[in-house]
């Protein structure tokens, strides 16, 4: 395939990871990515104290490199035995065969029955189970509580209207240099999520081409373009926004979707006069009456086990601690990201939190982007798709159409992989 191809034409130096023993135990190599990658060290210490014979080796790379990194190991066969892995990845990576399977060690585990569904899904790929999730991000609102309180309409809204309604109000008190929502132009999640609230597949059954000219994620991105056409939100990109924080308290907006990282940046960066003005909530789905929540993003990392461990029992050891809720619980504290395991949400007193209770709640009401290793570039296209609509450059159908035809490109040799399958097994 395709991508294999790039694989060999990135293949640098391959990452050294050779795996033996350390002082007669086993050694288990993990990659960690970012912060992450740096305070999971020290959750190792009572990992080896509770298993003497496994020694955890923990490479930290940065986000920036990480993806690079993986593939280049995967084509010199020095891949760790395991290693966090942003849930978007995780079909590109079964494709590659790189994975191994998980479903016998997780079944009669109860991981599955303590993970939020949505999440858990995204470790799914035909049929089977190749990740556990570790920790959980999605998008909800960030929001003005006092703007939203003199706007005098109901909150949380329960629709699609009702939020726009509520949002006219705060623009009309507001004045024209005020607005109701902050939505950055170049970013995809935006109308994505509302394609996923309306019933939008955005590719066909088996991911072979583009469906966003569905007439469901057509009424998702006219909801979204209406909120820059009527005013509502600032035509800016995020090279424009010039300090969140500082414009989100002062007013320049009231409203924001973003995820938990700015849990702890809005505490860390409003002054403390501001702490009592901000808060959170669910997103409203596009009818009264429809679920509550509407649906948002199924975002995270998850855990994985390379098919080519040399110590599989152990990194399998490790992957389980890892997901323990009271391992979940002290990692949020070391990491501020939110536990992948209900039980955890307890333990570390989330539940009971008034600005993080919203996410428990938004949790339950996600959903997998498709799972395809396109992923990533057909979200980049999404996004310079509503972005010329917005700015005037083409009609919205028009528009649209072009996405599609971008994405069946995308697509092509998936397409030709998955025909090759189908041939083969008719044989």
């Amino acid at each position: 395939m395709k991508l294999r191809a790039l694989l060999a034409l990135s293949l640098l130096a391959a990452v050294g990871c050779g795996r033996g023993e350390a002082g007669g135990r086993t050694t288990v190599r993990f990659w960690g990515f970012g912060r992450e990658g740096e305070v999971v060290r020290e959750l190792v210490p009572a990992f080896e104290a509770r298993h003497p014979e496994i020694h955890i080796e923990v490479q930290q790379i940065p986000w920036t490199a990480a993806h690079e990194k993986l593939l280049t190991a995967f084509v010199g066969n020095s891949t760790p035995d395991a290693a966090q892995l942003g849930n978007t990845w995780v079909p590109e990576f079964v494709s590659l065969g790189a994975l191994a399977p998980l479903d016998s060690r997780v079944a009669g585990s109860g991981l599955r029955g303590d993970s939020f569904p949505g999440i858990w899904d995204t470790n799914v790929v035909d049929g089977r189970t190749w990740g556990l999730p570790w920790y959980v991000d999605t998008r909800l609102l960030f929001y003005r509580a006092d703007l939203v309180a003199e706007s005098g309409g109901p909150w949380p809204p329960k629709s699609w209207a009702e939020w726009r309604d509520t949002m006219m109000r705060i623009k009309r008190r507001g004045g024209r240099d005020r607005f109701a929502i902050l939505l950055p132009i170049d970013e995809w999640t935006q109308p994505v999520v509302f394609g996923l609230q309306a019933g939008a597949g955005l590719l066909d059954k088996e991911g072979r081409r583009g469906a966003f000219r569905d007439p469901r994620f057509r009424r998702a991105m006219a909801f979204y373009l209406d909120l820059y056409t009527s005013g509502l939100a600032p035509a800016l990109d995020l090279q424009s926004v010039a300090n969140l924080y500082q414009q989100f308290g002062e007013g320049y907006f009231a409203m924001v979707i973003t995820g938990p990282w700015n849990l702890g940046e809005f505490k860390r960066r409003l002054p403390a006069g501001q702490q009592d003005l901000w808060a959170t909530a669910p997103l409203p789905p596009p009818e009264a009456g429809m679920p509550y929540p509407g649906i948002s993003l199924a975002g995270g990392a998850s855990l994985v086990l390379f098919r080519h461990a040399r110590n599989p029992e152990a990194a399998w050891k490790w992957i389980q601690y890892l997901s323990e809720p009271a391992q979940q619980a002290r990692f949020y504290q070391l990491s501020g990201d939110l536990p992948g395991r209900r039980s955890a949400w307890k333990l570390a007193g989330l539940a009971d939190d008034p600005k993080a209770a919203p996410f428990l709640q938004q949790l339950e009401q996600v959903a997998a982007t498709p799972k395809v290793p396109e992923w990533e570039r057909i979200a980049t296209r999404v996004a310079e798709c509503s972005e010329q609509v917005m700015r005037g450059g083409r009609s919205l159908d028009a528009s649209l159409a072009s996405l599609d035809a971008d994405v069946d490109r995308m697509l092509e040799k998936r397409r030709w992989m998955l025909d090759q399958a189908k041939a083969e097994g008719e044989r």
